[in-house]
């Protein structure tokens, strides 16, 4: 993938900068990034710390796609940023690395890095650009958080400096990107996801938005879906919430 990099040293979002490229008709892909960010925000208009030292960027692209087709990038994105996390890591660490869905990446269930997926309005069938919102822990976590945070340094990996972040996440996105574009599309990158997916056959808890639901965690629908099934044999299925696992007994 041959992307535009626009570094900068200050920012409000990177998110919002790629809003303004959308906005302007600008083609992409365009990788932005910054040192620090004003206003970083997570899913569901949550505010996202910023501290530099951290990678904070985005992915800004035309894919030429309907709707639908737009939010599967979500998934891409999850297994895009767990590649390059893996090939940061040295290999007694990886196997704690896994996926929350939707888009979640977890080290020994804490959070290490998280994904916000924006896109335009519909021109027509297709949408006009995407933008994939990432914030990797490098250096420092947050602490004192619902979800409990970690950070490459707190788990033991040795330094990485965000430039060395973004080319693993470069060639990462490459590789994935190709996938979702093949011949199997989102058929591949689901089953990809499913073999990294964090609690899958397990209880977990769903938060959303007017309730909280609590089943077995049975994989994803076609249409990347959480598939819950509920104590009365009932199979929910989820497009948008919230992920608890148990907390382990001690």
């Amino acid at each position: 993938m041959t992307a535009d990099i626009r570094r900068f040293e200050e920012i409000d979002s990177t998110n919002e900068e790629a809003r303004r490229l959308g906005d302007a008709g600008t083609e992409g892909p365009v990788w932005i990034v910054a040192r620090r960010q004003t206003a970083g925000r997570g899913r569901r208009g949550r505010t996202w710390e910023s501290p530099s030292g951290n990678f904070m960027g985005t992915l800004y692209l035309t894919p030429r796609c309907g709707p639908r087709e737009a939010g599967e990038l979500s998934f891409v994105a999850a297994l895009a940023v767990h590649q390059a996390v893996e090939s940061l890591l040295p290999p007694p660490l990886r196997g704690a690395l896994r996926l929350k869905w939707p888009n979640d990446l977890l080290h020994d269930r804490a959070k290490l890095a998280g994904i916000l997926l924006e896109s335009s309005g519909v021109a027509g069938a297709q949408v006009a650009w995407v933008a994939i919102g990432m914030g990797l822990n490098l250096a420092t976590h947050p602490e004192g958080l619902e979800y409990r945070a970690t950070s490459l340094a707190a788990i033991g990996c040795a330094p990485v400096a965000p430039d060395e972040a973004l080319t693993a996440l470069d060639a990462a996105f490459t590789h994935w990107l190709s996938v979702w574009r093949g011949q199997n599309g989102f058929a591949a990158i689901r089953e990809s996801w499913v073999k990294r997916a964090e609690g899958l056959g397990g209880p977990i808890t769903v938060r959303l938005s007017d309730e909280v639901i609590e089943g077995i965690f049975e994989g994803l629908a076609p249409d990347g879906a959480l598939q819950l099934r509920l104590s009365n044999g009932e199979l929910r299925l989820i497009s948008a919430g919230d992920v608890f696992f148990p907390r382990p007994a001690h």
